[in-house]
């Protein structure tokens, strides 16, 4: 594990923790007015992708990180390819096209049953160590929650499940619902049909520069939750704010209650 993980886990270990019990956030959700109504998560600002690593470092020792960035990086340029040639599949179909892929280019033997161990590791994903505080504290704040992801319906629903976060999210949108996938603007306007807000009501938080670009040039205000420490994507668009982690989320979401009593 690199430095950069080493500290943002550790970072989001002690932000699950100031969140879920700490007397500031209570105090927030008390007493301050959030200033959106809801927000909507990609899903790897709640879900680690790299929980896949150690399963392909299991099958392909000394090779599993490479081979699951090569993957998780084919995976998103296949749904752009799709987009441009109109041949649409849902993202569990693109997963395994791109899982193919990524192994003949590294010239390794993909039996059937290493794609179903590969593949159901992406059903079973862990939670960052502070999504469930923030999502306690948004909810009991009164701001709704969905997820709007490039995942297939049942690649939401495992991962909800085997987390134990479905009583957290109010809905789990997949882009399949419009055949397209993030950043086309009919995958963000999902969030809108679902919530049945203003774009200018929801926040929505991307794990990737280049969702937090789709989503801010589709009218969302925009977090962005730059866990990997990635630099800013050269597109001419900018999020309305980012962090390492979902505390400066929150704090974007819901000003403390000392900020209302000063206006």
């Amino acid at each position: 594990m690199s430095r950069t993980r080493i500290v943002a886990s550790a970072l989001g270990i002690w932000i699950a923790l100031q969140l879920s019990s700490s007397p500031a956030a209570v105090e927030r959700v008390e007493g301050a007015a959030p200033r959106f109504k809801a927000v909507a998560f990609d899903y790897f600002v709640l879900f680690d992708p790299d929980s896949v690593v150690s399963q392909a470092e299991q099958l392909f020792p000394g090779k599993g990180r490479q081979l699951t960035t090569l993957w998780r990086n084919r995976q998103f340029e296949y749904t752009w390819l799709r987009s441009t040639a109109h041949r649409y599949a849902d993202f569990s179909a693109v997963t395994r096209d791109a899982l193919t892929y990524s192994a003949n280019a590294m010239n390794l033997e993909l039996t059937p049953d290493d794609e179903r161990r590969l593949f159901d590791a992406y059903l079973h994903l862990t939670l960052w160590p502070d999504t469930v505080g923030a999502l306690q504290t948004l909810k009991q704040s009164g701001v709704r929650v969905i997820a709007l992801s490039n995942f297939s319906p049942a690649m939401l629903r495992a991962n909800a499940e085997y987390a134990h976060i479905a009583d957290l999210v109010d809905a789990f949108v997949s882009t399949d619902e419009s055949r397209t996938y993030k950043p086309d603007p009919r995958a963000y306007q999902l969030g809108v049909d679902h919530l049945h807000l203003a774009k200018s009501a929801i926040v929505f938080a991307a794990f990737a520069g280049w969702d937090a670009v789709g989503a801010k040039s589709f009218g969302y205000p925009t977090f962005w939750v730059n866990r990997a420490d990635q630099p800013t994507e050269q597109l001419g668009v900018a999020p309305d704010a980012t962090s390492p982690s979902l505390a400066g989320l929150v704090e974007f979401v819901l000003p403390r209650a000392t900020e209302r009593s000063a206006r």
